[in-house]
């Protein structure tokens, strides 16, 4: 059960079931508030206390959603008695660095979606169930005679099918599980059933749990209402992480990656209803990290204005591949492997548009000014062109060419040059308009700079000047 805190932080918040305080937080137990009180009760002794109506369908929703998140642990993960999850880490345990690494990542993604929870491990499920619900019990157990010497001192009123025989257990002065096994079984079975003798013997590995894992939907596609209205896109970055958390353990129990998530804002009904907002985010590479994930998501938000205020929000997986496996190369990349470069240019083009995050498309055309164009990062190029045995040219082509001062029939730039190859006569453009003719050559000055300079021909040919159009690495 999960309630929003009090916006003022007053008398704390206590959850209600038909009237009656079903759990209460730190601050309203802090002010006398009690599991059992009535309504009247609390508002008499503590009336700044928000109480919250019990909501079983919202705790279903939740539960199922921290299962969701949790599949990036186990593909095995079950929905339990009262409000408990129980997942096979078994062949997990090496992958996330031992139990106590793997617990502390698991409460990581509980603290993300918002919950607390009591974490426990042993070599049974209903043993860790029993664990989690023990006051002051050791919570972390790896081998079966350890848990057996824990769950012997346990009151037997934690196993839910002994609880309707507490007062004739009692009466038996039978207060913990180990009294409860020595009591005949065949008779234990006849006056309490046998649902109880088969707890007991999974609770303590002696029969097989008959656990029903949770299955995994074929598409992501999870909302969450916000608890108020938000005006600001920067203040959905919170919630946006708790579908994103869940969003990764869908990927992970998928074995897929991530194109293109689109989220969805929507705002308030009536009768002036807003559209959902969209924001969608694609990815050159396909992903899977929520670090990544968080990252450009909170540079988009920087970047949003919403036209209303914003009441839920609805994520989608809309385009997802499956996993490449990993390359393992005996010489690292360098400069850092494809995916982080891949990752750095979604970052920046978040942050600074995709406009402004350009990368050059080569054009089938032989004037050097309209042989490339640059495009998006993430547009497509169309068909580059078919590849030729072209001249060496210049890793640095000028805007506009800068015509040369002539020193002894010499062209001159900071030094004389002279010429180191043979003529490349370049004829196109009659096709738009913009028709050249050109003789370009490779110049060198005294310094051993090389440089990309040409003579106009035909009409153009004013003076036989030579332009400075390029310049070599």
């Amino acid at each position: 059960m999960c309630a929003p805190s009090s916006p003022d932080g007053g008398n704390g918040c206590a959850v209600l079931e038909q009237g009656v305080v079903l759990i209460a937080d730190s601050a309203a137990r802090a002010c006398g508030v009690r599991a059992g009180m009535k309504r009247g009760g609390v508002l008499t002794l503590a009336p700044g206390t928000r109480l919250v109506e019990r909501d079983p369908a919202r705790e279903a929703d939740a539960l199922r959603a921290v299962a969701l998140a949790l599949l990036r642990f186990s593909p095995c993960v079950a929905l339990d008695d009262e409000a408990t999850l129980v997942i096979d880490v078994g062949a997990s345990l090496r992958l996330f660095g031992g139990l106590p690494s793997l617990c502390r990542q698991v409460r990581a993604t509980l603290v993300a979606l918002g919950y607390a929870a009591r974490v426990a491990a042993a070599p049974t499920g209903r043993g860790a169930w029993l664990l989690a619900r023990a006051p002051g019990a050791r919570r972390r157990i790896v081998q079966a005679a350890s848990l057996a010497r824990v769950l012997d001192a346990l009151p037997c009123e934690l196993l839910p099918d002994a609880r309707p025989y507490a007062g004739w257990f009692d009466g038996l002065g039978c207060r913990t599980l180990a009294d409860l096994r020595r009591l005949p079984r065949a008779g234990l079975t006849r006056r309490c059933g046998p649902a109880l003798v088969a707890a007991l013997d999974r609770a303590y590995g002696d029969a097989v749990e008959p656990l029903a894992w949770m299955p995994v939907p074929p598409v992501f596609d999870a909302r969450l209402e916000l608890p108020e209205r938000v005006e600001y896109a920067q203040a959905v970055l919170f919630v946006a992480r708790r579908l994103v958390v869940q969003l990764c353990g869908w990927l992970a129990a998928r074995q897929l990656s991530l194109s293109a998530m689109t989220f969805a804002f929507e705002h308030e009904r009536g009768r002036q209803a807003v559209p959902p907002t969209p924001l969608e985010l694609a990815f050159a590479e396909p992903a899977r990290d929520e670090t990544h994930f968080m990252r450009v998501l909170g540079e988009r938000l920087a970047r949003v204005a919403l036209p209303a205020a914003v009441i839920a929000v609805r994520l989608t997986a809309t385009r997802v591949e499956s996993v490449a496996p990993p390359a393992d190369d005996l010489f690292p990349e360098p400069g850092g492997t494809r995916a982080a470069r891949a990752r750095l240019v979604e970052l920046l083009s978040a942050r600074l548009g995709a406009d402004n995050v350009l990368r050059a498309a080569p054009v089938a055309d032989h004037r050097p000014e309209a042989a490339n164009r640059w495009l998006p990062f993430d547009a497509p190029a169309g068909k580059p062109p078919a590849p030729g045995a072209a001249p060496p040219r210049p890793a640095w082509l000028l805007e506009e060419p800068q015509p040369l001062a002539m020193r002894e029939n010499r062209p001159f730039y900071r030094t004389p040059l002279r010429f180191v190859s043979s003529i490349e006569r370049i004829e196109a453009g009659w096709f738009d308009g913009q028709f050249v003719e050109r003789d370009y050559r490779i110049a060198q000055d005294d310094d051993g700079a090389c440089y990309w300079v040409y003579q106009e021909r035909g009409s153009r040919a004013a003076g036989r000047c030579w332009f400075l159009h390029g310049l070599f690495g």
